[in-house]
């Protein structure tokens, strides 16, 4: 069990209480953008052991007497049907689970903003949707001006050509799905609205990271820039800040880069002298207070280098990422002097992987091997308890099957020997899917493997006391010696399982069912 870095119920105290000042110190709305995830921040709870992924709704919750929710979503994501990686859903449906997510917490969303409105069929019939669910909708067209003609931008034809979201409550939390969606737009709009009707408003940040009072070259903040190669994120030290205050504080080039367009346009929205002086002030983010280790957070933000590192790689084999990108892992890698083999069940999945490749030279006919388009693969998961055990691919089982039913067993305390599946179930499916269904691969996968498992379950006590342990394999590290086919992506997805790959295709054929 990794030691804690991080103390939440801290955290929810420091930056509820800093929140309420900034609010106290503008005696108005605060219109306050929420980057990042709001719910299940995987990434935080990875970098940061002990950080609940849900500590920022406890943290809403804390505040909601005074605080409501605005929902923004950019009409182009919609447009383009953009992906969520994590969640393996376009941007619209998370836009949706986020709003059911919040309203199990018991929070609610007043208003979803759809962003760069340009009319686009998608976004229209998004709107639509959400009007017809009874939820509030408003659209915002691209802010005319922006970013360099500041008259046109602070105007009726600017900020004002936009409707304004109606709210009541002293302090709006502005978030969406994923970057770019459009939430400083639409805080800025509103702020120029409410001062336009009297009303004092200001514009304050949060984010969790980078986290500005540990060092540039923090693992923390190092992981930080390997978690957004897509938008070539890059940490530095804030000059604004270094300037105004003497103090170093680090942040990251689209702040610095977009500080003096905005801290003008606050100036000109407000007709008073400037309410910060450099993007660190703007941000109200207490996450550095709560770090209660430094060396498990140092840890654990190297290994999540890795991760990030192995997954670049993976999408530049398969052409959703750049050179440049990857080029950038790799020096991340190299700045923190470590390489993939630091995490644990890499050279497991690669030794399970070179195990099987010669006892199938040994044993050419065994009924394991691998089928013969198939490269021999291997998978290796890493318990809770640090245990690791590992699979291979065979006629009947994908890889990362195989060590997730050798999980589940060690979990249980049963016998290796003992079959989950028996391989007649697991061949009576084999020729479903190559009968009936036309697949040309038997070998079951994850998602496959877990329904075969849960029907087993009924009838066998023994699977069953296996499958009642498979919530234990939440958090667990995995790894696989080649990229996941789409089935066991979306099982150990649905398992909570942390995975990582080499860049490397199991079979020689190009299309992957």
């Amino acid at each position: 069990m990794a030691p804690k870095a991080f103390d939440n119920d801290l955290y929810i105290r420091e930056q509820a209480g800093f929140i309420r000042e900034r609010m106290h110190r503008f005696e108005g709305r605060l219109y306050l953008e929420f980057g990042g995830k709001l719910l299940a921040d995987f990434h935080a709870a990875r970098v940061l052991p002990g950080y609940d992924p849900n500590v920022k709704v406890r943290l809403l919750k804390e505040l909601e007497r005074d605080a409501e929710i605005v929902l923004c979503i950019h009409a182009g994501a919609i447009e383009h049907r953009k992906i969520r990686a994590d969640y393996g859903i376009t941007y619209d449906a998370d836009a949706l689970k986020l709003i059911d997510d919040l309203g199990e917490w018991g929070l609610g969303v007043s208003a979803v903003v759809i962003t760069r409105w340009e009319a686009q069929a998608q976004a229209k019939a998004f709107r639509t949707k959400l009007e017809n669910r009874g939820v509030r909708v408003y659209v915002h067209e691209p802010t005319r001006g922006y970013p360099t003609d500041l008259d046109l931008i602070v105007s009726d034809e600017g900020y004002g050509a936009n409707p304004r979201v109606e709210t009541t409550k002293p302090l709006v939390v502005v978030t969406g799905p994923g970057p770019g969606s459009g939430k400083m737009a639409t805080c800025l709009s509103q702020v120029w609205h409410d001062h336009n009707a009297g009303t004092r408003a200001m514009y304050a940040k949060f984010e969790t990271f980078p986290i500005w009072n540990l060092p540039l070259k923090h693992p923390v903040n190092l992981a930080y820039e390997a978690a957004t190669l897509d938008l070539k994120d890059s940490n530095l030290i804030d000059p604004f800040h270094l300037e105004a205050t003497g103090e170093t504080a680090v942040n990251y080039n689209r702040d610095v880069e977009s500080f003096p367009i905005l801290k003008a346009i606050l100036e000109r929205i407000t007709g008073e002298g400037a309410a910060y002086r450099s993007p660190t002030e703007m941000g109200v983010n207490r996450v550095g207070f709560a770090i209660v280790d430094d060396e498990a957070a140092r840890e654990a933000a190297r290994q999540e280098v890795v991760r990030r590192y192995l997954r670049c790689s993976c999408e530049y084999m398969m052409g959703m990422a750049d050179r440049e990108a990857l080029n950038k892992a790799d020096r991340l890698l190299k700045e923190l002097g470590i390489g993939p083999e630091i995490r644990r069940v890499v050279p497991a999945a690669r030794a399970a992987a070179e195990a099987a490749e010669a006892a199938a030279r040994a044993a050419p006919d065994r009924e394991d091997e691998a089928p013969s388009d198939t490269a021999t693969c291997g998978a290796a998961l890493e318990l809770a308890d640090g245990r690791i055990v590992t699979g291979h691919n065979s006629k009947l089982l994908h890889a990362a099957t195989a060590a997730v039913i050798n999980a589940l067993k060690s979990l249980a305390k049963l016998p290796d020997g003992i079959h989950l599946l028996s391989p007649v179930v697991i061949e009576s499916i084999g020729r479903l899917k190559r009968g009936a269904l036309h697949g040309r691969s038997a070998s079951l996968d994850v998602d496959e493997a877990l329904i075969a498992l849960a029907i087993s379950g009924a009838l066998n006590p023994s699977v069953q006391a296996c499958l009642d342990r498979a919530g234990e394999l939440r958090g667990c590290q995995m790894h696989l010696t080649h990229i996941p086919s789409p089935g066991d992506e979306a099982g150990l997805r649905r398992l909570g399982v942390n995975l990582t790959s080499d860049p490397a295709y199991a079979t020689r054929r190009l299309y992957v069912e």
